[in-house]
């Protein structure tokens, strides 16, 4: 019987929870994972334990949830995993792909270059060119690099910022911008695509699409984020759009991942890959579970 690792920080996450049925349903031997609780012991041999627990048996591992903190302890974290890679254990998604998948600037690097249709973006570490940029974008969004779930997210339209709710905020912009940079060293800013109050969320598993959901922002909201109230339905992707997903699961090196897409001025822009999705969203609008195909994935190559 084979035993799939599930990495985690709750053990209650509806993914989570998904991932562990559709494992037992597959006779698969499923465990919890938290690696905030990892320990390495390094001597003549070299131990990865999670109390007690050798995670050197495990088969396969899958990665919902590496936890937050330092950079220190993420970065060790994200070592283990590569350490089990290298030991044969199957990783999915890759510690690499999730990584290039969190790093915003780095992906939309990655997406350019594999002539992926993404905004214009600048990254700039002064707040002289972090002025010009808002001066030439006009409208523009100034994200956390590793940011998740909406949080942190800053809209500037013709130097006023504007509020989620759409009202406008004339907070002193050349303030905002310098403490930003004071606190980050850098900013990842894009233009602001106009578009008709959502987004698109497309899943990935295996090089093909299982399914696509609208992320709708609340009524005078900008933000789609469910995690920001936003609502989700069915979606129907054009040829172009899937084409547009596969290759950017395939691109950052995901094997499952959820992929952002907005349309706007008559063209479907991609916005970001997700390395470590959540599968709520699609089952709750089309009733399709991603873990059952994460887990089909997983069986044939432990089989194989």
């Amino acid at each position: 019987m084979a035993k799939i690792g599930i990495i985690v920080t709750d053990n209650n996450d509806w993914t989570a929870r998904a991932l562990y049925n559709a494992a037992k349903e597959r006779n698969f031997n499923p465990v919890f994972i938290n690696l905030e609780n990892i320990e390495v012991s390094i001597g003549s041999t070299i131990r990865y334990s999670l109390r007690e627990n050798s995670l050197s048996e495990l088969d396969a591992v899958v990665v919902r949830d590496v936890g937050a903190g330092s950079i220190e302890s993420v970065s060790f974290r994200f070592d283990v995993l590569r350490q089990l890679y290298e030991l044969g254990i199957l990783i999915v998604n890759t510690p690499e792909s999730i990584q290039n998948a969190a790093n915003k600037y780095y992906s939309t690097y990655l997406m350019a270059k594999a002539n992926l249709p993404v905004p214009c973006t600048r990254v700039v570490q002064s707040v002289e060119s972090a002025l010009k940029t808002l001066d030439d974008f006009r409208d523009a969004i100034i994200k956390p690099v590793f940011g998740f779930k909406g949080i942190g997210i800053i809209r500037i339209k013709n130097y006023s910022i504007i509020e989620p709710d759409n009202t406008t905020n004339p907070k002193q912009i050349e303030e905002m911008v310098k403490n930003e940079i004071d606190n980050k060293g850098m900013l990842y800013i894009q233009e602001y695509i106009p578009n008709m109050g959502r987004d698109i969320r497309a899943y990935v598993v295996d090089g093909k699409v299982i399914g696509a959901i609208y992320r709708t922002a609340p009524d005078g909201k900008w933000l789609n984020n469910l995690s920001q109230g936003g609502s989700c339905q069915r979606c129907s992707l054009t040829p172009s759009q899937k084409e547009i997903s596969i290759k950017a699961a395939k691109t950052i090196g995901t094997v499952f991942a959820g992929v952002d897409l907005i349309e706007g001025n008559n063209k479907t822009m991609l916005l970001e890959v997700n390395g470590t999705p959540s599968g709520a969203g699609i089952y709750k609008s089309l009733g399709i579970n991603p873990a059952d195909y994460i887990m089909d994935y997983i069986q044939k190559q432990v089989r194989d």
